[in-house]
């Protein structure tokens, strides 16, 4: 389903469901490939321009994700298999979504991909397994609450995130990301990428700025993942295989990003940089750069003793990581670690 808006207002007050039909969306033309990245699937795609959708804390989408969820605890995932993502933004230009409620996810909650001034304002994402067999297990895997591609002057607001991925996950060339007000429940946190994965294109994101956020862990009955308050993870400089899946090899940057007034609840890394990742040790350092990023006013707790961990890329070191008033503890009776590699100029914390 495909909605092309212009200068049109929406009120939404019913619920969107998708078919809980795995062989209906096995077809590949049950789904649009209208988002480049990883191949993804997307059955409900909103394009146009100066519209909003308004859904009053009433009206969403419900992806009937649990069958999905359990057919993945036998057959192998792979990006790109049919899993339809539930709200789709391409190609947008001046649009605004208003308090829209997702459940079930079968996939990612949101993309928005090769757009241009979008404003999320209040979104409810939930992935949560009701199959008592799988408590205590992750088996919703790649729900994350949105991927963020080619996209420019982007505003997440005040957004509740339930999921068994990344909270938010800012993909390659975006810029100008604004998102306040956030709170993720269990999963990978809020993650940068990942990056550098196609090795004949240039990831860039520029300008981030992320306040007032809380990343805690839920009760592990419901969702027992919960692997960090704020991730930035960049593809290994050699290529391992290939894209959706694999990949490897690609270049780039992330500059000027800030992550002010976080709260971390129990998380396994509260922060880190990952630039060894879809590789191995032996393989060439990563291309990409990361510098100018600031933490400013974080607290809270750590489930293990790895405060601050830095793996930046001998090729392209880390430079000029500011932690201001980093108040993040190890877990009680631990003494917190502080790991720095190929790391350039990183002030207030102890590297």
């Amino acid at each position: 389903m495909t909605w092309n808006l212009t200068r049109t207002k929406i009120d939404l007050f019913g619920t969107l469901n998708f078919v809980p039909d795995i062989d209906y969306w096995l077809q590949e033309n049950s789904t649009y490939r209208v988002v480049f990245i990883q191949s993804q699937a997307s059955w409900f795609v909103v394009t146009g321009s100066d519209f909003v959708i308004d859904a009053h804390n009433q009206g969403g989408i419900n992806g009937n994700g649990q069958p999905w969820w359990e057919y993945f605890t036998t057959v192998p995932r792979e990006d790109g298999d049919g899993r339809p993502l539930a709200l789709t933004l391409y190609r947008v230009n001046n649009g605004t979504v208003k308090d829209f409620l997702i459940q079930a996810q079968p996939f990612w909650c949101n993309t928005v991909a090769e757009s241009e001034n979008v404003v999320y304002d209040g979104m409810l994402c939930n992935a949560t397994n009701t199959n008592p067999e799988f408590f205590g297990q992750n088996i919703v895997p790649n729900t994350d609450g949105i991927d963020t591609y080619r996209s420019n002057n982007i505003q997440l607001l005040n957004w509740d995130i339930t999921c068994g991925d990344d909270c938010i996950a800012i993909k390659g060339n975006t810029t100008n990301l604004l998102v306040n007000n956030i709170t993720c429940r269990g999963g990978d946190g809020v993650a940068f990428g990942s990056l550098g994965q196609y090795f004949n294109l240039t990831d860039n994101v520029d300008n981030v700025t992320i306040s007032n956020a809380l990343v805690t862990r839920i009760n592990s009955t419901i969702q027992p993942l919960m692997h960090s308050g704020l991730y930035m993870k960049a593809w290994s400089g050699a290529i391992n295989g290939v894209p959706p899946v694999n990949g490897g090899g690609g270049s780039g940057s992330v500059s000027n990003a800030r992550f002010i007034n976080f709260t971390v609840e129990g998380v396994d890394f509260p922060t880190l940089i990952d630039q060894t990742y879809g590789g191995n040790s032996s393989d060439n350092p990563s291309k990409m750069q990361f510098s100018n990023i600031t933490w400013e006013n974080w607290s809270g707790t750590a489930a293990n003793s790895t405060v601050v961990e830095l793996d930046c890329s001998s090729t392209a070191p880390c430079e000029d990581l500011a932690f201001i008033d980093f108040n993040v503890t190890a877990l009680p009776g631990d003494i917190a670690e502080y790991e720095c590699s190929n790391a350039v100029n990183v002030t207030g914390i102890p590297c």
